[in-house]
């Protein structure tokens, strides 16, 4: 059995998403935000020492990092992962790394911007600026494909599913981007990511 170690409002929603499309056995493992400081509980360190949320463990092997999660989990089915064309296996590969090393970093930023009130006002103009570049080249993207990978559904969509919504929260993401928000329309429209927010509970960002 897989035990997802579940944090609210967390990248383990998409983890949970993944789960679902694939029809895996899985328990759910809670674990909420201290509301003051929105991080995890010190809880989530007996399980790995960074006590950061997701974590997977099956047959006493923990696992964390998203990618990482999502390719373990398509290995065990072989759907969801890299298409077989090539130039759509490199979209695949460039949007799971993508996603948190080059997306995340800014929207972090902006994140803590907005909470430093006056203090956070000089880097919101060359925050903002970065994001709408991001953005821009995302729409593009999506324009001339269903999906991030091609045609179909992949991991790569589930990995871009977090910061995309948080951006769509948080960040500046909107109608500008039509061809993202169709994306994001058609993410939750899947009855395996209702399923997944059923089961996950509070997640403030679908």
């Amino acid at each position: 059995m897989i035990i997802v170690h579940h944090l609210n409002n967390s990248r383990s929603q998409r983890i949970l998403w993944l789960l679902e499309e694939l029809g895996l056995d899985y328990e759910i493992k809670r674990y909420e935000r201290d509301p003051k400081t929105m991080r995890a509980p010190a809880s989530l360190k007996k399980v790995h020492p960074l006590g950061k949320s997701p974590l997977i463990e099956e047959d006493q092997v923990v696992i964390g990092e998203s990618a990482a999660i999502m390719e373990h989990l398509v290995g065990k089915k072989g759907r969801f992962g890299a298409p077989d064309d090539p130039v759509l296996a490199r979209h695949y590969n460039f949007y799971m790394h993508y996603a948190e090393g080059s997306l995340m970093p800014p929207l972090f930023g902006m994140l803590i911007v907005n909470k430093l009130g006056l203090l956070g006002f000089p880097a919101r103009k060359p925050l903002r600026g970065m994001l709408a570049e991001h953005f821009g080249f995302l729409d593009r993207e999506l324009s001339s494909r269903g999906w991030f990978a091609g045609p179909d559904l992949t991991a790569a969509d589930m990995m871009m599913s977090f910061p995309l919504e948080a951006a769509q929260s948080r960040a500046g993401l909107d109608d500008r981007y039509p061809n993202i928000t169709a994306w994001l329309n058609k993410c939750h429209e899947r009855p395996a990511y209702q399923r997944a927010l059923a089961r996950g509970g509070e997640y403030d960002y679908a």
